[in-house]
């Protein structure tokens, strides 16, 4: 029987919880390396040192009372557009509806917070991902080849049009 997902604020150590699971995910998952966390680690310190809480945010998805996903919502340096970044779902709570109540979140708080666009940078090799972004209408908009992490990728930008309607 699934669970609720719960998705709240961040609690004292959520962000370090978030480097780390960040960097043992994808080094398992995709092979990638130390400078993956390196960018994940900045990602969060900049959150944690200078945030305007009315336009950034970051949520913590919970299952059962257990941490199981993360996804934060910053400025991006385009005016009026908001940057979706370090989403992740743990292996086990794959499935249960996390990563869409996540993204979800991120482009209400997007919307809500007077954003025109939401953009996000991901790599092809994400594919579940990329499939939950296009499922909430992101369009991709750029693909590069580029070795980082340790690895020859394709990053991806992809973007959403906030003021458009669905349906």
């Amino acid at each position: 029987m699934p669970q609720d997902v719960v998705l709240r604020e961040p609690a004292p150590g959520d962000l370090g919880w978030i480097v780390q699971r960040n960097a043992v995910l994808y080094a398992e998952e995709y092979g990638w390396d130390s400078t993956y966390e390196a960018l994940v680690a900045r990602i969060v310190a900049d959150f944690a040192e200078d945030h305007d809480p009315r336009r950034e945010r970051v949520w913590i998805a919970e299952v059962g009372g257990r941490a199981v996903g993360c996804v934060m919502c910053v400025r991006d340096a385009a005016p009026d557009t908001a940057r979706l970044r370090l989403l992740l779902v743990e292996p086990d709570a794959r499935g249960l509806g996390v990563g869409d109540r996540l993204v979800g979140a991120v482009v209400g708080f997007a919307r809500d917070a007077g954003y025109r666009w939401l953009v996000l940078w991901t790599n092809d090799v994400l594919s579940a991902a990329r499939r939950l972004y296009q499922r909430h209408g992101f369009v991709l908009t750029a693909e590069r080849p580029h070795h980082s992490f340790g690895r020859d990728l394709v990053g991806q930008d992809w973007r959403l049009d906030l003021h458009a309607r669905s349906g």
